[in-house]
Order: C-alpha cells, then sequence, then structure tokens
C-alpha cells in the first residue's frame, strides 16, 4: 500500500475538479428546498431492530497503525460535512438529530460545514494525514472516488464493526460491496446520489423518454438533449446503454461510450453537456430531455409537475458521500458511534427528509412515512427492489487512467 501520494492531479483532473467546483456536484446545495413540509411533526425513536445478514469485514496488508483513542475522556467528536447535509430545527439553528445523540450519549458534537469540494478539502487535510498528524477532525463526508483514494494511501482508521451493530446490520444491498472498500471495512455511505433520466413532459409532447438511446437517437428530441458535464455520470450512463458493465470496462469500451456521444455532438442532437445549471432549461423546457442528478428532480417536481424522471432499462449510475474517520483521529470509537446513529431507522428517516438523496439505510420506510409519504413513496429517496437492483457504480480508475479519460472526455465536452 502507498504510504504517500506519489501522483500529482494532471491538466486534465484539474479541469475536471474546476468544471466540478463551478457548475457540477460539488456546486449543488445539499437539498434543503422539500425539508419544511414535515419538519414539525419529526420526533426521533428508540433503537431500530437488527436485521440482515451482517458484512464480511475486508482483510487489508499494510494499514496505518491505529491511533491512540480518546474517546473514553474526551466525550466530544469533531465532524466536518457539506453545506445542507444536516437536517436543521424550525429555528434554523439546531440540529435535531445531532442533538438528540448528545443527549443520548453525553457526545458533544463539533459540527463543521467545511466541504465544498471534494479536490479542496483533500488539499486541506492532505498535509496533516501526509505527516502522520491528526487533522482535528474524527468524522468527514467525501465522495467514493475520493474515499477510495484515502484509504489506499492508508489515511483512514479501519472501523471497529463491534461499534456498529446497525450499520452493520442495516446497509443496503446495493451499497454494501464497492470495489474500493470491499466489506465496508473503512467506511459507510451518507447518502447515494443516483443519475437518472429526467424529461419535461410538456416539452417532449407528453412522451416519455427513458434510455441514452433515445436521447442520442430519437429526431424528435434533437437540440434539446443535455448530458453532465462529470464524466462518470455521462460515460457511465453511455457505457450502460451499450450494455457494458461501468464496473468492469475496457479502454475500447470507454472510447466507444465517447465515440457515441461525439455523434450526438456532431449531429446537434446534443445541446450541450452541463453541471446542475440544467434544471432551470429543463424546467422551462428549452431541455427536453436528459441525464440528471435525482436530488435535481425531487426538488423540480415540487413545483413544477410536469417534471418527470425515468430508469432506464439498462440500469443507472449511483455515487456515494461517505464517512470516513481519518489516521490519527482522536475520538475514533466516538465517531463510530455517531456513524451508527444515522443507521437507527428513525435518524435516518429524519435526515433523508431533509436532504433528499437516496437512503442507504434499510427499514426506514415506516419512519419516512410518518414525516411525509410522498417521500417514502418516492423511489429517488427509497429505491425499491426493482430499482436498486439496476444500480450501477463506475469503476475505480488509476490515476493514468483518469487522466486519459478526462483529456478524452474534456475534449468531446469541449471544455
Amino acid at each position: 500500500m502507498e504510504q504517500y501520494e506519489p501522483e500529482r492531479l494532471s491538466a486534465p483532473q484539474l479541469a475536471a475538479m474546476r468544471r466540478s467546483i463551478q457548475d457540477g456536484r460539488g456546486a449543488l446545495t445539499r437539498r434543503s428546498l422539500l425539508r419544511a413540509s414535515g419538519a414539525a411533526a419529526l420526533a426521533l425513536g428508540g433503537l431500530g431492530a437488527l436485521s440482515a445478514c451482517g458484512i464480511p469485514p475486508a482483510a487489508r496488508a499494510g494499514d496505518a497503525a491505529a491511533s491512540d483513542d480518546h474517546s473514553a475522556a474526551e466525550k466530544r467528536i469533531n465532524f466536518s460535512n457539506w453545506t445542507e447535509y444536516m437536517d436543521v430545527g424550525e429555528d434554523e439553528k439546531s440540529r435535531p438529530t445531532l442533538d438528540a445523540f448528545t443527549r443520548r450519549t453525553g457526545i458533544e458534537v463539533k459540527y463543521t460545514e467545511d466541504i465544498n469540494d471534494n479536490v479542496e478539502f483533500f488539499g486541506k487535510i492532505k498535509p496533516q494525514l501526509a505527516a502522520g498528524q491528526d487533522t482535528g477532525r474524527d468524522l468527514v463526508i467525501v465522495t467514493d472516488w475520493l474515499a477510495a483514494r484515502i484509504i489506499r494511501l492508508g489515511w483512514a482508521q479501519k472501523l471497529d464493526h463491534a461499534n456498529l451493530p446497525h450499520a452493520f446490520a442495516n446497509l443496503s444491498a446495493q451499497f454494501r460491496t464497492p470495489d474500493w472498500d470491499p466489506g465496508r471495512a473503512y467506511s459507510y455511505p451518507w447518502t447515494g446520489i443516483p443519475t437518472v433520466i429526467a424529461y419535461n413532459e410538456k416539452a417532449t409532447g407528453g412522451r416519455k423518454v427513458d434510455s441514452v438511446t433515445q436521447l442520442l437517437d430519437d429526431p424528435k428530441l434533437k437540440g434539446k438533449v443535455s448530458f453532465l458535464s462529470e464524466m462518470r455520470d455521462s460515460v457511465g450512463m453511455t457505457l450502460l446503454d451499450m450494455g457494458k458493465d461501468p464496473g468492469s470496462f475496457s479502454d475500447a469500451d470507454f472510447d466507444a461510450a465517447v465515440g457515441r456521444m461525439q455523434k450526438g455532438v456532431d449531429t446537434k442532437q446534443i445541446r450541450r453537456f452541463t453541471g446542475n445549471d440544467y434544471t432551470a432549461d429543463l424546467s422551462k423546457g428549452d431541455i427536453a430531455a436528459c441525464v440528471a442528478w435525482a436530488g435535481d428532480i425531487i426538488q423540480l417536481q415540487a413545483d413544477n409537475p410536469a417534471i418527470k424522471f425515468s430508469i432506464p432499462s439498462a440500469g443507472y449510475i449511483t455515487s456515494s458521500d461517505n464517512m470516513l474517520i481519518p489516521a490519527k483521529a482522536r475520538h475514533k470509537t466516538n465517531a463510530e458511534k455517531l456513524m451508527d446513529y444515522y443507521y437507527e431507522p428513525p435518524v435516518a428517516a429524519r435526515l433523508a427528509a431533509y436532504i433528499n438523496y437516496v437512503c442507504p439505510v434499510d427499514g426506514v420506510a415506516g419512519e419516512l412515512a410518518k414525516i411525509d409519504a410522498s417521500m417514502a413513496s418516492n423511489t429517488l429517496i427509497l429505491p425499491d427492489r426493482a430499482m436498486a437492483a439496476k444500480s450501477r457504480s463506475f469503476r475505480s480508475l488509476s490515476a493514468e487512467e483518469e487522466t486519459a479519460y478526462e483529456e478524452k472526455f474534456a475534449k468531446l465536452i469541449g471544455a
């Protein structure tokens, strides 16, 4: 295992990061528009019943040495997260689930919204991690590709599953076996982020749009189609449509997917590649159909009933934001207790109702229905079995692959 990071970000990687910061996933607000509808009715319950099979922890050679754990003597946690990624009370100041955790355990949580972009945040903590020093954070939330890098470098602490009974039992099947953390030895997902197809029913004349093939080949959609400027989302969805597995594709498969989208660009079938700024055009009907992030669609539907989504029969891409305990964190056991707390169904339901992303916790439907029945039946928040079975993840990339792929994708989108 690498104990330092030998590679620097290449020019194509840096360009991709800038796109993400400016208008991609890095620019997304962490969903708040729908949070108020059921807030007053929320009440935290007790421990959810343990169910399902456990996850066998993965063996891993060369782990970083465990740090001294001061959890017993120091009843606190330093928790770094994205903005608007935690439930807030009606007073817009309190954080009900965190407050309830402190009341129950006596563990104070210093909660900081200091993650605006994965690369920017990694730049903050990398010097301490590389030097074997405490970052000052006991728990962080990062997207799957960065979680993979931190784990690979030996900069995340291996979890003690004895402290994670709810997480161990209640993690949804679709999130159990990422290739970058087999057995969830180092991480648990905070949320899932599905990439789907969205369309404006008025702009399509009432027709359903449910495949990348339709986006790229339907002459009635010409000039009114957009794809995302995030490589993993657009290429991943195209690979699926071509019958390829985004979890095990080859260089030739990648090139074929890019070539297929290039044809859409050349024929002007594709209007443009976007970050989350596609939402205004989709709502107005200037974009009739697109590759989209599910969290955006939930918000748009609240104001515009013409906005619909579909899950292609070929499948869809799901990424995740994940909880990690950095190397040398002082309060590992306390952090594990907090991680496990968010896998109790009543707590998970309250969080899901606020942020409107896919909840990775099984058994929350009944609790979420107490808050908002429409949310409990929304498969963009709680995928049903059929939808979960179609979820696929984009495989981990080496530094060389990421540089080559981002360069090719940048040419495609004109970045």
